[in-house]
């Protein structure tokens, strides 16, 4: 079990798109919920609102499966937990699995959460610390605090690393106006 990098209350993951060296791939993935209350879904957990959440409706484990499109290279997983506002909603104990399908999903970290408040940056790692390639990521929310039964999840990002220019080195990119022209349509 480990123990997620836990940025500082109020800091954002867009600051890591904003070095260049990655990008946010949540909007290529089909997303589903195990369960959720009616106006508390996928929409919810995606819609960059802090105040807005997912909320599951039904028994443990929660789950929340995110499947691209073809094996797509996986950085860091970021979560959204805010035990002040969630109270006995907000996960504790959480497994990040992954693979090519439902059949075949691999546990790749089990993460305790203790009051968590602010953005949680999972990263998806295998053992010679490169990032993952996979079809599939499942999130299971095992607990909750104090042993609540439905959960909330205030919004997930999943992050893939922006690859080097096959021409050669170029220098990065990492002002807003240089980022808005970084790339042809």
């Amino acid at each position: 079990m480990t123990t997620p990098n836990k940025t500082p209350p109020g800091a954002d993951p867009k600051q890591l798109e904003r070095t260049g060296t990655v990008r946010e791939i949540g909007s290529q993935a089909v997303w589903s919920l195990s369960s959720c209350k009616p106006g508390f879904g996928v929409d919810q957990l995606r819609d960059d609102n802090l105040e807005t959440y997912w909320q599951s409706d039904g028994s443990q484990p929660h789950l929340v499966n995110i499947q691209f499109r073809r094996k797509t290279t996986v950085k860091t997983l970021c979560i959204y937990a805010d035990y002040k506002s969630d109270e006995s909603y907000t996960p504790s104990k959480i497994s990040v699995r992954a693979g090519n399908n439902f059949h075949n999903l691999q546990e790749i970290r089990q993460l305790e959460l203790v009051e968590p408040s602010g953005w949680i940056h999972v990263p998806l790692t295998d053992s010679h610390k490169k990032p993952i390639r996979t079809f599939m990521i499942q999130i299971a929310v095992l607990a909750n605090h104090q042993n609540g039964r439905d959960t909330h999840m205030r919004q997930i990002k999943v992050y893939t690393p922006v690859e080097e220019s096959s021409i050669g080195k170029f220098p990065r990119c990492t002002t807003i106006d240089f980022m808005m022209y970084r790339s042809i349509r």
